[in-house]
């Protein structure tokens, strides 16, 4: 499923006094007491919120966006439309490659961890008893698909 509910929050959401869709200025985000969390979209699970930073996910040219993880949060496997990397801003994370989720082979991240995901790299990502922050940066338009359409929490709400 595309994460057209990302396009939304895109609107939706604001970090600094900036136009995210401009491009034709310096956006600043001065730390992280200025960064605004509005819920996630649907296609992503219960209680992870979303703020995003710079651009729209949904439009062509390049974005930035936040996701806020609260513990015991699983991203089952998806793919993207598009390359990404993920920056671990704070807590923890782990990383799986492949359609299926394998706990035993997944990789920890800590404050300052990088992932490069070329387009249409399935992969999955969950917090264990800590939150995390990442920082997703690519190109749109960004899509995210479920390796397991069923694994879709938007089917869910």
């Amino acid at each position: 499923m595309r994460l057209a509910a990302l396009a939304s929050a895109a609107i939706l959401s604001t970090a600094a006094a900036a136009d995210p869709s401009a491009h034709k200025q310096m956006i600043t985000v001065k730390d992280a007491a200025a960064i605004q969390w509005k819920p996630a979209p649907a296609a992503l699970p219960k209680g992870i919120e979303i703020s995003v930073i710079m651009g729209d996910p949904a439009k062509p040219g390049p974005f930035a966006l936040r996701l806020k993880i609260p513990p015991s949060t699983v991203i089952a496997p998806h793919t993207h439309a598009t390359d990404e990397t993920v920056t671990l801003l704070d807590g923890a994370l782990v990383h799986d490659m492949g359609e299926k989720l394998v706990e035993s082979r997944g990789e920890p991240f800590r404050e300052g961890g990088f992932l490069y995901l070329p387009a249409l790299m399935p992969h999955s990502l969950w917090t264990t008893d800590q939150p995390a922050v990442i920082q997703v940066n690519g190109t749109g338009p960004f899509g995210l698909n479920y390796v397991n359409p069923a694994d879709d929490p938007s089917k869910a709400r």
